[in-house]
Parts: C-alpha cells; sequence; structure tokens
C-alpha cells in the first residue's frame, strides 16, 4: 500500500513540474509578445491560459485522491496541502501572464514611448523564480525555497525602477500618459507573479519544517 502512495506522491511530482513548465512557457510567451510586439505569442500565452487550468484541476483531483484512498502520515499530509496551495498561486501566474499578453496585443501597434529594459529584467527574474520555487518542491530543498523568498527583493526593485522611470517620463512629456500606464500595470503584473513564486516557497517551506508565517500548529 505504501509503495503505491509512494508511486502517486511522484506523480504528484510529475504533474507540479509539468503545470511549472505551463507557467514558465506562458511567461514567456508574454515577455516575447511584449518586446517584439508579436500579437501571435500574446494569443499562445492567452490560449495557454487554459492548459494552465486544466492542469490546476488534474492536480487537484490527485491530491484529494490521495487524501481519502490513502492513510498519509503528517509529512505526506503537509506535502499534499502544500501542492493544493501551491497550485492556486501557480494558476494564478497562468492568469497574469495572460493579462500582461492581454495589454501586449493592445499596444502591438504603436511605437513604444522608451525602451524596455527594466520590465524584461522583471520579467528574467520573475520566471527563475518560479522555476526556483517548484524545484525547491520536487527536491524539497529548504535553501531553494528561502533564496526564491530572497528574489523578491530584486523584483520589488526593478518594480520601483519602472515606475519611478515612467513618472519621470509622463512628466516631461504628458501625451505619454497613456501607454506609461499600461506599461506600469504590466509591471505591477510582474511583481504579483513575484508574490506568487514567494507564496509557493512559503508552502514547500510548510512542507518540510511544518511551519509557516500564517498557519498556527
Amino acid at each position: 500500500m505504501r509503495n503505491r502512495f509512494e508511486a502517486q506522491l511522484e506523480e504528484l511530482n510529475t504533474e507540479l513540474i509539468r503545470m511549472g513548465g505551463l507557467i514558465e512557457a506562458s511567461i514567456s510567451s508574454a515577455v516575447k509578445a511584449l518586446i517584439e510586439q508579436d500579437r501571435e505569442q500574446a494569443e499562445k500565452a492567452i490560449l495557454a491560459d487554459i492548459g494552465i487550468d486544466e492542469k490546476e484541476k488534474e492536480i487537484e483531483s490527485l491530491c484529494l485522491k490521495l487524501l481519502m484512498q490513502q492513510q498519509p502520515v503528517a509529512r505526506d499530509l503537509r506535502l499534499i496541502s502544500a501542492a493544493l496551495k501551491m497550485i492556486t498561486d501557480m494558476e494564478r501566474i497562468g492568469d497574469q501572464a495572460a493579462d500582461i499578453s492581454e495589454i501586449a496585443i493592445y499596444l502591438s501597434d504603436e511605437p513604444y514611448v522608451k525602451k524596455l529594459e527594466t520590465i524584461p529584467a522583471m520579467a528574467g527574474a520573475t520566471i527563475k523564480m518560479v522555476s526556483d520555487s517548484i524545484d525547491a518542491f520536487v527536491r524539497k530543498d529548504l535553501e531553494l525555497a528561502d533564496s526564491v523568498i530572497r528574489d523578491d527583493d530584486i523584483v520589488d526593485e526593478l518594480f520601483v525602477t519602472v515606475k519611478n522611470d515612467l513618472i519621470a517620463l509622463i512628466h516631461r512629456d504628458p501625451d505619454t500618459g497613456g501607454q506609461a500606464l499600461d506599461l506600469l500595470m504590466i509591471a505591477k503584473y510582474f511583481e504579483r507573479i513575484g508574490d506568487h513564486a514567494v507564496n509557493i516557497a512559503e508552502w514547500v517551506k510548510f512542507s518540510i519544517t511544518g511551519e509557516h508565517k500564517s498557519v498556527e500548529m
């Protein structure tokens, strides 16, 4: 019985990796759509959100099956509970990649009011955070989870840079205000993706240690 349970836990890891791959690809498509003003890439990211939603349901079903059909010990309960929390944040990351892509479509036919530099850096940092947070869960790597949480400071600093640059641009040329606000919204979505990666990392820590900042044990 335990061997079967371990096999199902391994399946859970595999499915989480697959969902992680989907959201990483979705973010990458959204970034490419934005930088290259490529509507096709943007539409690809929007469509990918459907697959991400379906994967969330599959993993949720697997977790519930593990809880109902097996008799998990406390450590297993923490792992399954963490996975259920993680997929909620992962699904929201997919939503935000789609939101970025929708704005990218809107901006695809007009020249940018400034060169995009900091926003792509934010995107790269958030993709790394997402990838590392899922790897930390699969590898049960507490140090990697902590590094994801620390990396959020980098994303937050980049967001402040984007915000200040765009505010200065609007002050110099009020006619740029509309697009500047769209770019600021995109940066905010990337900041939120970073926040979701932190949430995932916090649940990874819970699955390993049994401690979470919002959970009283």
